[in-house]
């Protein structure tokens, strides 16, 4: 998952695009990654493929016309959407088929493209390669956040359970066995708290009898991940974008779906190479503040924001601030107040839910949004769901001009998206469901992992010997398609052991409050397969 921009940039874009995050807590401006773990070859030749063709530097903003030709250059109505689906479809299946990939004769291997395989003869005595399978059913379960200081991002289940009942009503999932199946989809609050999802978890595999299992969060999916991956259950399309589930040897049970947090890092640091010399202060110092959430997300963005600096020619002349927040604060103003002080050139919040609504008020009281010369949203609050005018209270003004790293999602619930064939069919489902997707904006969030659960498990189904544990994870680390939900260019896809990550894209974006929503910058950055799989290292907390 890797992005970048301009030409100047390059030395130090190439040795950053690669910084590893780390995980556990953070603080203080203290610390940086060592250099020899930061570096990602396949990356480093990505970038500068992609500092040659990127417009990027010239900072040419998109228009709102120039968003609505790209989306009339995609299919023109959301059934054109799903023929290319179930094209793109049958063109995975019959590659998986063609190469006999899959869960071999024996019972004893599970094989995929570039090597992937899996001995299931170490999967655990009375391992079931189609538990939560009927000849009517396929139940999949969920932990989430649906209460506590991150529970607007509950509204995702909502979204999923949405869809999914549409995908229901026409009759389900058709598997080559020749039978159809609805699923069922199960959700469990785990409050964004770890240790609640480790007995959620458990009691979805071990009493619901789930077929699959996604979690939502980086230290919940880090602290079952393990033990999904001895237990050969599938923990996939993970909602959380540390680098660790780009691991296909030792933990090839799970996935991510979105942008890693790590490249979101280094896309940061290369915007202010870029405008190094606007960002100087008097001193010739640039001092960069951040909010950082205190656990294994924040982490990620701290310590792979460290990692580009250890490697930047501007090194010497950052000065990094950063104060930690734990997910359950109720309030954020003393830490905003102490990063103020600093007077940085540029802010970035680390952090999720309720925080990022915060920091944009936070910061236009305290004299920090008219100080600072840039500040930055993280990926996951991207949505009007956090800086739209409902949120953030009065006419909307205090998120104008805030940037985002947007990890190449659309977001659904913006005026700027009306005439987008996806976005209309996605509002219409919640609306004929009673769901109010105006005001539970995130719940388009959910519309997104529906659409990513209804192909794998439809390309799955259609694998020979029907939809079973090992047919869903071959499909995984076999898709190829093009989603409705993704900026004009962004790739979905992954291929076995040589490419981990399902999203490597991402935009730059500013907000203009008077359109509600976040106009890009530049051109999209892709990098598609180029990015370095990541064996996570709990104890060094990096990728090895």
């Amino acid at each position: 998952m890797r992005s970048q921009t301009s030409c100047r940039v390059t030395a130090s874009l190439v040795a950053a695009a690669m910084a590893l995050a780390a995980c556990g807590s953070s603080g203080g401006d203290g610390g940086t990654a060592s250099p020899e773990n930061t570096v990602d070859k396949g990356v480093q030749s990505g970038v500068n493929d992609a500092l040659n063709s990127t417009t990027t530097a010239a900072a040419a903003v998109t228009t709102a016309a120039a968003v609505a030709t790209t989306v009339a250059a995609k299919p023109a109505s959301i059934a054109d959407w799903n023929a290319l689906a179930t094209k793109e479809r049958a063109a995975v299946v019959k590659r998986i088929t063609d190469n006999k990939w899959g869960l071999s004769a024996d019972g004893k291997t599970i094989t995929g493209p570039e090597g992937f395989s899996i001995d299931v003869s170490k999967c655990p005595a009375g391992w079931n390669n189609t538990q939560g399978i009927t000849d009517t059913d396929i139940k999949i379960g969920n932990t989430i956040s649906q209460s506590g200081t991150l529970a607007i991002y509950g509204q995702i289940a909502k979204g999923i359970s949405t869809h999914l009942d549409v995908i229901n009503a026409a009759g389900g999932i058709k598997g080559a066995d020749g039978k159809s199946r609805k699923i069922t989809y199960i959700a469990k609050d785990d409050g964004y708290d770890a240790a609640r999802t480790i007995p959620l978890v458990d009691e979805l595999v071990d009493s619901e009898k789930v077929f699959s299992v996604i979690t939502l969060g980086s230290p919940n999916t880090m602290k079952t991940y393990d033990k999904l991956n001895v237990g050969c259950v599938p923990q996939v399309l993970s909602m959380t974008g540390h680098p660790a589930w780009g691991d296909p040897v030792k933990h090839p049970w799970t996935t991510g779906q979105q942008m890693a947090y790590n490249t979101e890092a280094v896309l940061w640091g290369a915007f202010i190479e870029k405008r190094a010399a606007e960002l100087k202060g008097a001193d010739g110092k640039i001092t960069v503040a951040a909010l950082v959430m205190n656990n294994d997300f924040g982490a990620a963005y701290n310590f792979g924001f460290k990692a580009w600096l250890s490697q930047s020619p501007l090194k010497d002349q950052v000065v990094y601030v950063n104060e930690t927040i734990e997910p359950t604060a109720p309030t954020i103003t003393d830490p905003m107040t102490t990063l103020t002080a600093k007077k940085p050139s540029v802010f970035i919040a680390m952090t999720a839910g309720t925080s990022c609504t915060q920091s944009i008020t936070e910061a236009a009281q305290n004299g920090l949004k008219a100080s600072a010369k840039y500040l930055f949203q993280p990926s996951v609050c991207k949505g009007a769901s956090f800086v739209g005018k409902d949120k953030v209270g009065g006419d909307g003004s205090a998120s104008d001009a805030w940037w985002v790293v947007g990890g190449g999602l659309k977001d659904a619930a913006s005026p700027i998206y009306d005439a987008d064939p996806w976005v209309q069919s996605a509002r219409a489902e919640l609306t004929a469901a009673g769901v109010d997707w105006k005001k539970d904006q995130t719940t388009l969030t959910g519309s997104i992992w529906g659409w990513s659960i209804e192909q794998v498990m439809s390309i799955a189904s259609a694998l020979p010997g029907g939809p079973t544990r090992a047919n869903l994870i071959v499909a995984l680390r076999a898709i190829d398609m093009t989603p409705p939900f993704l900026l004009e260019g962004a790739k979905f896809n992954m291929n076995g052991n040589k490419d981990a990550y399902l999203i490597e894209a991402s935009e730059f974006a500013k907000y203009d409050f008077t359109k509600q929503g976040f106009i890009q910058v530049g051109d999209l950055i892709e990098l598609s397969g180029k990015s370095s799989n990541c064996i996570w290292d709990q104890a060094k907390a990096t990728c090895t």
